[in-house]
């Protein structure tokens, strides 16, 4: 125990950011559990659980489908599940025990985040033997089934599925479950509200499943905000700007899809339809600073010193890491 406690801390203090404290996480890792499976080949394998009640842990589905058993694992003890719940397609499994003796996280409805609002997730990844934090914020909110996906640059790895994402008081606000393909990945998370309506479904008489999750679709089949990410990261513009077209046709009020499309137009060097995009981005969604960046960029490459400095001061109040980036390009344009 007080081996892992000193990792723990050893893990902690490398991070930047300055929350939670020691104490604090210290108290949350309580409730952050490892869930070990066995496969069918004979090996086995791992991922992060989430205590969400005196008799459930979610975690991911894909950590236990097609498995031949799960338990979970804290402080070298472990405890074995009674009963499963299964969401396949959302890819949300809660395991039911019959009490156990951690703590419950209070759990925030993931609706109301924010864009720019801190987060920060902990998990097991890559094998750890504790739980690892990683700090970030909200980038982007996406519609899905009546609730929301979350997306934060609060990293994760191997190992995390199922680890819990978390607001600055501590609400546990969603569980951190894949990323996108590629070296600029983005990383997303489920939603609480999800868990709640998973708690109230009959319990799953079989790990076995031939359901895929929504995120594992074929590319036809994905989210809209997912069919994005791979024409933005290899600059493929026109088709980055057919999807967003159709993203905007099906969800007008979509800052994300004014957002990519706005890309797509920087990408194809016309600055005008480009802050065109970015400016209804913004005005959808005075938070995103994404879009703010890019109305920034242009505003550089305009030599416009009026735009650049009323962008800095607006992303600032939002993010200030950014805010100094824009600053920096104030003397190359006086």
């Amino acid at each position: 125990m007080k081996k892992a406690i000193s990792l723990f801390l050893l893990l902690i203090t490398s991070q930047v950011a300055a929350i939670p404290s020691f104490e604090k996480l210290l108290e949350l890792n309580n409730s952050i559990v490892s869930v070990n499976v066995d496969l069918p080949d004979g090996s086995s394998g791992t991922g992060s659980g989430v205590v969400v009640s005196k008799e459930y842990v979610a975690t991911d589905c894909h950590v236990i489908a097609n498995t031949l058993g799960a338990n979970i694992s804290k402080f070298d003890d472990t405890y074995k599940p009674i009963a499963f719940k299964a969401d396949w397609k959302h890819d949300l499994c809660l395991l039911k025990f019959e009490e156990l003796p951690f703590k419950p996280f209070p759990l925030r409805d993931s609706n109301t985040l924010q864009y720019e609002e801190d987060v920060f997730s902990v998990s097991f990844p890559n094998g750890s033997n504790v739980p690892q934090p990683s700090y970030g914020s909200v980038k982007a909110i996406h519609r899905l089934d009546n609730s929301v996906i979350i997306r934060s640059d609060a990293a994760f790895s191997l190992g995390s599925s199922g680890g819990g994402l978390f607001d600055e008081k501590y609400n546990l606000v969603g569980i951190t479950t894949f990323k996108s393909p590629g070296p600029q990945g983005f990383f997303y998370s489920l939603p609480v509200e999800w868990i709640k309506y998973l708690m109230s479904q009959p319990d799953t008489k079989s790990l076995k499943t031939m359901d895929v999750p929504f995120w594992a679709l074929p590319f036809d089949q994905k989210p809209n905000f997912m069919k994005v990410v791979i024409p933005y990261q290899n600059k493929e513009w026109d088709t980055l700007k057919s999807i967003s077209d159709l993203w905007i046709k099906e969800e007008s009020n979509s800052s994300d899809a004014w957002y990519f499309l706005g890309l797509a137009e920087q990408g194809k060097k016309d600055l005008k339809a480009a802050k065109e995009a970015f400016s209804r981005a913004e005005k959808i969604n005075p938070r995103h600073v994404d879009a703010m960046m890019g109305l920034a960029e242009i505003a550089e490459s305009e030599k416009d010193l009026a735009t650049l400095q009323n962008i800095q001061k607006k992303v600032n109040q939002l993010n200030t890491s950014f805010a100094e980036v824009i600053s920096n390009k104030f003397d190359k344009i006086k």
